[in-house]
């Protein structure tokens, strides 16, 4: 397992961002279960950095099977969210680094010959504007959707080009869920600011947040044989957020 985090603030960003502490944490999980794991600290938006971390985990592994691109930032807060610095790194990060965790890892799971499985972790933004007031539609919101609409066709034109190959390429597109995204002082303060912020996500299952593991739990199918034969897919894990 190849694990990448920045593991440090960006300025546009609000909420505090996983640690060194984090990225740590994430390697004791894994090794408690058996499993092998490199980690390094990169950033999405630095290709070199992510190039580095693959060719150092096959040297480690000897292959790539499984490819997840789940990093993303929410810049919509304060008056950093209405900067345009804001829309670009929600582009960058969400979008383009998106992009360069996929591509980084290509060349070796073609060169396998054996399939694979790339999922990429979009929003229920992504399949829907959830900006229900012009107050709301800062450029850091703005960005935040852009983003989450561009990785939907990402995701189709790579699951096109890479049919062929047997890797298949899904989405997943989450409503709320229970991490520091979500569940810090910057986001309480803004549906304050903005009461019409949190009824603009609401789930229609009596459900008011998720967890990661309901996340987790739907990119492990999607890797799995059990979803050898889904690509191309765009899956709301939402509960019902989407339907109202």
């Amino acid at each position: 397992m190849i694990v990448v985090d920045l593991c440090a603030p960006i300025d546009s960003v609000s909420y505090p961002l996983a640690s060194e502490e984090d990225l740590a944490e994430t390697v004791d999980l894994a090794e408690k279960t058996g499993r092998r794991i490199l980690a390094r600290r990169a950033d999405v938006r630095d290709r070199e950095a992510l190039e580095q971390a693959v060719s150092d985990g096959i040297e480690l592994f000897g292959r790539v099977d499984v490819v997840v691109a789940n990093a993303g930032i929410l810049p919509i807060f304060d008056e950093r969210g209405q900067s345009l610095s804001a829309w670009r790194d929600a582009l960058d990060v969400n979008l383009t680094g998106v992009m360069h965790t996929v591509d980084v890892a290509l060349p070796q799971l073609i060169a396998q010959g054996s399939g694979g499985s790339i999922v990429l972790i979009s929003s229920s933004a992504g399949l829907k504007g959830i900006t229900p007031t012009v107050d709301l539609a800062n450029y850091g919101y703005l960005g935040y959707h852009a983003s989450k609409h561009g990785v939907v066709g990402l995701m189709r034109a790579y699951a096109s080009a890479l049919a062929s190959h047997s890797i298949r390429v899904n989405s997943v597109h989450p409503s709320g869920v229970a991490t520091g995204m979500v569940a810090n002082p910057a986001i309480a303060a803004h549906a304050a600011a903005h009461p019409q912020f949190f009824p603009s996500l609401a789930n229609a299952m009596p459900v008011a947040i998720l967890d990661s593991l309901d996340i987790s739990n739907a990119v492990a199918w999607l890797c799995s044989d059990e979803a050898r034969y889904v690509t191309g897919v765009a899956l709301p894990v939402d509960a019902g957020l989407l339907v109202r």
